[in-house]
């Protein structure tokens, strides 16, 4: 079992920047990809960045050239750095790992942290 800790929310102006740390606990061997997703009231949970153990990263089109996520796997941390923030991207920021358990894929949710950009 794998558990997630997000922290790094909070509230700030449009324009300023927040940096989210997500990190992973318990039997954290062979995890794979690392990523963050957001929801917003009333709207689907979407992807914000995903990164895998070998430094790959993907990013929505919405948070391109805004956020970067990065990953230190001796410390299990996956990081979210957020720069010119804007009200839409206001939600609860959910981190997600997944982990190969004998050639099955198994996936963890973090409880969330409230992002809130105020204009």
């Amino acid at each position: 079992q794998v558990q997630l800790v997000e922290s790094g929310g909070g509230l700030v102006q449009a324009g300023g920047s927040l940096r989210l740390s997500c990190a992973a606990s318990g039997k954290v061997s062979s995890l794979n990809a690392m990523g963050w997703y957001r929801q917003a009231p009333g709207k689907q949970r979407e992807l914000v960045a995903t990164i895998t153990s070998a430094g790959s990263r993907n990013y929505a089109d919405s948070v391109k050239g805004r956020f970067t996520i990065s990953r230190d796997n001796a410390k299990n941390t996956v990081y979210l750095q957020m720069n010119s923030l804007k009200p839409e991207d206001t939600a609860v920021y959910y981190c997600n790992a997944d982990q190969d358990i004998l050639g099955i894929g198994v996936e963890y949710w973090g409880q969330g942290t409230q992002v809130t950009v105020s204009s």
